[in-house]
């Protein structure tokens, strides 16, 4: 048996295993349109951070720490 053959017949026993779910690009969008949902996506995650950073700033003993 061929290494190819091999890892082809291992990612098929993968699929069935999780039920056929994984990484798809079957989601009916364009390129373009990924590209902006991915964009917004991590604007969403950059103000959550931005915000949870904000609050942590105000509450006393914060992560923030004077090195000399």
């Amino acid at each position: 048996m061929t290494r190819g053959n091999q890892r082809e017949k291992d990612r098929e026993r993968a699929q069935a295993r999780t039920g056929g779910k994984g990484k798809t690009k079957d989601d009916g969008l364009t390129p373009e349109q990924r590209r902006e949902r991915d964009a917004k996506a991590l604007q969403e995650k950059a103000a959550k951070k931005a915000a949870q950073a904000a609050s942590e700033g105000n509450s006393s003993g914060g992560k923030s720490s004077a090195k000399k």
